[in-house]
């Protein structure tokens, strides 16, 4: 029987024998100082069912150790939650569970509640039914709580025992929102629509433009804040989530929505007017109805248009949004007047048959668009064919984030010599019909068919869409069987040494295009990709395009089948996709090997860069890239990641005042390589985790790395130094920091009541073995400003409320580390045999030093 599940009841017994209650925290004394839990539970549920009243029994319990003078608290926490997983099990609940024997037992249950640590809030609530007892002490200890800085205990409880009503929810809410921690807030208010709607118009007072959340964080000294994932782009999009999440009215968070706007009209600027992978015509459609009426859009629209050199492209786009003239430049405007006079079309030159891109290599005639289902019943035969290989796709017109989760408009069937296009809308309508049951029947089984392999590129993501979309296809990812994502087939050739050429450009091919550019020689014309997929008729270039999204998957399959050791694949992909298969959900991922090269253009031997050191390579990372700059860090590199509402211009400022290599996720890559030169600017391929990331670019600039190199940086704020503290100093800080009202040190009572895990030091736990000894001086006492708050002379605060109190009674840990930067402590754990696995042919290439580094 394991202890720890719930289902499994010990049997009942007769431990107590008549004897003296008190003797049951004594006996539980003795099992729980062996750490015998098996025994422990089967003990404790014996003496439940035993005891005339286990409930005041608890309480007793309690109340004695209150009076042990801070003896560890855990095994009272233990009991009272074994004592709420037996009551739940019972199939009566005993009499003291309810009428006026329990008004007395809540009264004491609240006093202990207000007194004791927070791993009693959710037992103590539960057993005692405390949502209806007396709310007064409980209402006055929260408001303490509050007042002592303790703002997670006190909107936990607040939330546990149904609260709300008698609390503010901004009072509640502002100093959670300003440590980060929104999921507190989100359970706060959940089911409640008059406190959601506060809580958002809150968060998007906080998003207008000038607004400086620091006057705000200035009302909580007491509190760790974490303003830098405050910025209001971040903000923002928590807003949308919320919104979204609560289906409430957009108006109702009017500056988080124009920010997403003019977010998206930025990248609609950015694709047509200066990566021309747009078409003009679907540019304007969808311009037109992201700006409509708004004169804040419609300024920032002309501020972009005015920024172009190109006049001609400036006129034709004035044209098509019918700007208003007085507002234009007068080049433009004499522009627009030649434009009208030669009656010349909205079509661009780039916007012909382009040669360079993939053709399709079926007619015109073997596209089918499907909108009826007496129209899909005639091929039905040919797309539930047994033993087939088809490519699955799918199209919806891009919302950016504004309008809600896009409803998917077309689905695209490629069989050998043909293409199916299913007007879903039109074919799901009207919902309940026979038309449309059969349809969904017909995607179920071409789905499910195991004989019938599915291609597709990012598969899981597509069928998710689809099953939101309708709902009467909403199990269509878990019938899946047969298929075979080339998302991945994609990931293993990039490891497996297949760069992309002339991938350091931002305009350069990704993702799907990428992958065919790589097989079969040229890439996708993404023209008509972010078209409105609403509209009907489809336009010609939008049925040439889905048609070859959809094809490409089988001329790339079949290359791959007919040559997988030219691209590095563990052999033919047949039988790969009938032994690797998942049984969950039957998409086909291929082993991973050891990666031996970048997935940027990687230099030749007699062109490769000198070898540099890792802890003198120097990068500035854009805000799209923390996760990167981590993992950089963790390796020795000195990383300055820039803040979310930093422009991206500044990062060519850092690099040529400090000699650092731009890394930039790609949308500002050509401006910023223009500032600071060849060989000082790369683009990072946003598709791959962080690790591959970073090994892709330390290869390509020929880093070195060391063992001695991991986590000599702090990753927090990239500091290289430490200072090591001895654990019973350790201890003596966090100790007089829970005492004497520091804010939020570790205690036992630390346990996380509030479902929400403590991440701060996981992440950055200083790793460890006994082999991870960094050169630092020892903390003394000499070195802290004052012990409470814990501030070093420099005026940085110890993080002590990330330290649990497990880790203070660990026997084999010797001392700490802390960061003087920014004041983490870290410890020794695993995290450096993680990053020393994860790593390991970057080190590998690298000579091992005989000793620390110097």
């Amino acid at each position: 029987m394991d202890p720890g599940d719930p289902e499994e009841k010990p049997a009942a017994g007769d431990p107590a024998g008549g004897q003296d209650p008190r003797l049951f925290p004594q006996t539980l004394q003795t099992l729980w100082s062996t750490r015998e839990l098996r025994q422990l539970r089967e003990e404790a549920w014996k003496w439940f069912a035993a005891l005339d009243n286990p409930l005041t029994t608890l309480l007793d319990m309690l109340d004695a150790s209150r009076g042990c003078g801070g003896r560890d608290p855990s095994l009272e926490a233990w009991v009272a939650r074994e004592l709420e997983r037996w009551l739940q099990a019972q199939p009566h609940p005993g009499p003291a569970q309810g009428g006026r024997a329990l008004k007395p037992l809540q009264a004491r249950a609240v006093r202990l509640l207000t007194e004791g640590p927070p791993s009693l809030v959710e037992p103590l609530v539960s057993i005692f039914q405390l949502q209806d007892a007396d709310r007064s002490p409980v209402l006055a200890h929260i408001h303490r709580l509050h007042q002592e800085g303790k703002f997670k205990e006190a909107i936990v409880l607040g939330t546990k025992l149904q609260l709300q009503a008698d609390l503010d929810v901004e009072k509640m809410c502002v100093p959670l929102l300003l440590q980060d921690k929104v999921g507190l807030a989100e359970r706060y208010v959940d089911s409640l629509p008059h406190l959601q709607q506060r809580l958002l118009a809150l968060m998007d007072s906080w998003c207008q433009p000038g607004f400086d959340i620091r006057v705000v964080a200035r009302q909580y000294p007491q509190a760790t804040l974490r303003l830098e994932r405050l910025s209001p782009r971040a903000l923002g999009r928590h807003v949308l989530r919320l919104l979204e999440q609560y289906s409430l009215d957009p108006a109702l968070c009017p500056n988080a929505v124009t920010q997403q706007r003019l977010a998206a009209l930025r990248y609609l600027c950015y694709k047509r007017l200066v990566e021309r992978s747009m078409s003009q015509e679907s540019w304007a459609e969808l311009v037109q109805g992201l700006v409509g009426q708004d004169e804040c859009l419609q300024e920032q629209l002309l501020q972009l248009l005015a920024s172009l050199e190109d006049v001609a492209m400036v006129a034709q786009c004035a044209l098509d949004l019918s700007l208003p003239v007085e507002r234009l430049p007068a080049t433009v405007v004499a522009e627009m007047s030649q434009l009208r006079l030669q009656e010349r079309t909205a079509k661009a030159p780039s916007e012909d048959r382009r040669d360079d891109c993939y053709q399709l290599p079926i007619s015109r005639d073997d596209i089918y668009f499907l909108a009826s289902w007496e129209e899909l019943a005639r091929h039905e035969d040919t797309l539930l064919q047994p033993g087939q290989v088809v490519g699955v796709d799918l199209e919806w017109r891009p919302s950016f984030g504004t309008g809600g989760r896009p409803r998917v408009s077309l689905m695209q069937v490629a069989v050998e010599g043909r293409v199916f296009l299913l007007d879903l809308p039109r074919l799901s309508s009207p919902a309940g019909g026979q038309g449309p049951r059969a349809f969904s029947q017909l995607v179920s089984q071409l789905l499910s068919d195991p004989s019938i392999t599915k291609l597709g590129y990012g598969m899981a993501g597509d069928l998710r869409s689809l099953g939101t979309s309708y709902p009467a296809l909403a199990q269509a990812g878990q019938k899946l069987q047969g298929g075979l994502d080339l998302l991945q087939v994609h990931r293993q050739m990039r490891v497996a040494d297949r760069p992309a050429p002339a991938v350091d450009g931002a305009a350069g091919p990704r993702g799907l295009s990428l992958l065919v550019q790589q097989v079969l020689g040229k890439p996708l014309d993404k023209t008509q990709q972010l078209s409105n997929w609403d509209r009907r008729p489809l336009g010609e270039g939008q049925l040439v395009y889905a048609a070859a999204d959809a094809y490409c998957l089988l001329e790339v399959y079949w290359a791959l089948c007919r040559e997988p050791a030219r691209f590095h694949l563990p052999g033919a992909l047949p039988w790969s996709l009938r032994l690797g298969r998942s049984e969950r959900h039957g998409t086909w991922e291929p082993p991973l090997q050891q990666a031996s090269a970048s997935p940027w253009q990687v230099l030749s031997p007699e062109d490769a860069a000198p070898e540099v050191p890792a802890r003198a390579f120097r990068v500035v990372c854009d805000s799209m890239l923390g996760g990167l700059g981590r993992t950089l860090r963790c390796l020795g590199v000195d990383v300055r990641v820039l803040h979310s509402g930093e422009d991206h211009r500044q990062a060519a400022e850092v690099a040529r005042q400090e000699g650092r290599v731009i890394l930039t996720s790609g949308l500002p890559y050509h401006k910023l390589r223009a500032q600071v030169g060849a060989g000082r600017c790369l683009a990072v391929d946003c598709s791959l985790k962080a690790q591959q990331q970073a090994k892709a670019i330390l290869r390509h600039f020929n880093v070195r790395v060391t063992p001695a190199d991991i986590f000599s940086r702090c990753q927090a704020c990239n500091c290289d130094q430490y200072l090591k503290v001895s654990k019973d100093m350790m201890k003596q800080l966090v100790r007089l920091s829970v005492h004497l009202g520091g804010p939020g040190g570790a205690s036992s009572e630390s346990s996380h009541s509030d479902g929400e895990q403590e991440t701060d030091s996981a992440l950055e736990e200083a790793p460890g073995h006994c082999s991870y000894d960094p050169p630092c001086r020892w903390l003394e006492d000499a070195d802290l400003q004052t012990h409470v708050p814990a501030t070093l002379a420099n005026g940085t605060r110890l993080q002590l409320a990330g330290v649990p109190a497990g880790v203070l009674r660990r026997p084999g840990l010797r001392h700490f580390y802390c960061c003087p930067g920014c004041g983490k402590v870290f410890w020794e754990g695993t995290h450096l045999a993680r990053v020393t696995s994860n790593f390991q042919e970057i080190l590998e290439s690298a000579p091992r030093p005989a000793s620390g580094p110097s």
